[in-house]
């Protein structure tokens, strides 16, 4: 899958630019697109300089959480939930803590961190299901809603915010949350539907009417103040939520008696081993991107859109951020390559990089998630986790563009 999206990147830019060198005569378009290869092999090794640090401080602050008892916490507290979710799982299964701790990595916006975790968390349920083939309902749900992109603390977007020199990386904080709520929430919905989960259960409804009546009262409160107001905010909640979970789980883990400083340094050293095998992956995408935007293939595309949208009558600056969106269901590295390169090109604070850095933090690399962590187990037939998942991952689009609105339009 990603070799023929790597190819056709590379395919789609040579035939736009012999039409542009036979056609319109232009032939420096081979120049740009052989410096727009080096310019984007330089950009990502600068990039993954600050990956290195980033998610080798959070798993570091996992690993003091996850040894401090947190995490068993939290699926014991999840556990009637997901008894009715999941009624297939056990109570006290270790597929539950692997979950747990999955979404609290997605929820940290450690993509790829999460991954790992996911994998085990994918083959402890696996453990349980009587098809060797064919994915069962609790796999499905575990991974649409991981595929959701239940973000909580996207801290990547605000690292790539912080490399290409925004002011305020936490900005888009606030929007991200309230797109990725509603594209967990389609995800739920689409999934319950085609199985039937009883959503109106009274334990499911004591978990989800408090959140919904959080999110829905922030919103209320939120839609009262001005942009200026609500940026600030969002910058303020964003870095005192940060810095506020790296205290609890400090604290947590001194009060028991956790060696904090070995358990950080414990998790940092696989931090470091995830963060390491990312940059071939990140300089081969970046280069295919910048490849692609430098023979005029995306803006070509682009441009259709746009028409299409002047015609409809409605404002077209969000266009310029759907190339993130397009490409974010296929692979997680090629969506960060649009995104860094829709920084650069129109700047960091724009309105299209922060739809952008929306998106990117609201939605999921579907077919990605779906390759892994199926294949991880043999699964062949993904039954209805397709469609709930590219459901999910539309809601989250749209949200972005209607928040983003809302807070900078």
């Amino acid at each position: 899958m990603l070799n023929g999206l790597w190819l056709g990147f590379f395919l789609t830019a040579t035939l736009a630019a012999l039409s542009r060198w036979l056609l319109g005569d232009d032939s420096t378009v081979f120049a740009a697109m052989v410096e727009s290869l080096f310019a984007m092999a330089k950009l990502s090794v600068e990039v993954m300089v600050l990956l290195f640090g980033t998610l080798t401080l959070w798993l570091g602050f996992l690993r003091i959480a996850e040894r401090a008892g947190l995490v068993d916490v939290l699926a014991r507290l999840l556990g009637p939930l997901f008894a009715r979710l999941m009624p297939e799982v056990p109570r006290g299964h270790p597929a539950l803590g692997l979950i747990t701790l999955n979404f609290a990595a997605n929820g940290l916006g450690l993509d790829n961190a999460a991954t790992p975790i996911g994998l085990k968390a994918m083959k402890a349920l696996q453990e349980l299901n009587p098809s060797s083939t064919s994915a069962s309902n609790a796999q499905i749900l575990f991974l649409v809603l991981n595929a959701s992109s239940l973000t909580l603390l996207p801290v990547s977007i605000f690292m790539y915010r912080a490399q290409q020199g925004a002011v305020d990386p936490t900005l888009v904080f606030l929007p991200i949350l309230l797109a990725t709520s509603a594209s967990t929430l389609v995800g739920l919905l689409s999934v319950a539907f085609m199985q039937r989960l009883r959503l109106w259960d009274p334990v499911v409804l004591a978990y989800l009417i408090p959140g919904a009546l959080l999110l829905g009262s922030g919103m209320a409160l939120l839609a009262g103040l001005s942009a200026t107001a609500l940026a600030s905010l969002s910058s303020l909640m964003g870095n005192l939520t940060l810095f506020g979970l790296i205290m609890l789980f400090l604290l947590v883990g001194a009060l028991k008696k956790v060696p904090i400083y070995e358990a950080f340094v414990e998790g940092a050293k696989e931090g470091f081993d995830v963060a390491k095998s990312l940059l071939p992956y990140l300089v081969a995408m970046l280069c295919a991107v910048g490849v692609l935007r430098a023979s005029g293939a995306l803006d070509l595309g682009l441009d259709g859109i746009r028409s299409l949208i002047e015609w409809a009558g409605w404002d077209t600056r969000f266009v310029d951020a759907l190339p993130t969106a397009l490409v974010k269901p296929f692979s997680g590295s090629a969506a960060r390559a649009m995104l860094i390169e829709t920084m650069q090109s129109h700047g960091v604070d724009s309105f299209p990089a922060l739809v952008a850095a929306t998106m990117q933090g609201s939605t999921e690399t579907t077919f990605y998630v779906l390759a892994v962590y199926f294949g991880a187990v043999g699964i062949q037939r993904a039954r209805h986790a397709v469609g709930c998942a590219l459901l999910a991952d539309l809601a989250g689009v749209l949200a972005s563009i209607g928040v983003c609105y809302w807070f900078f339009g």
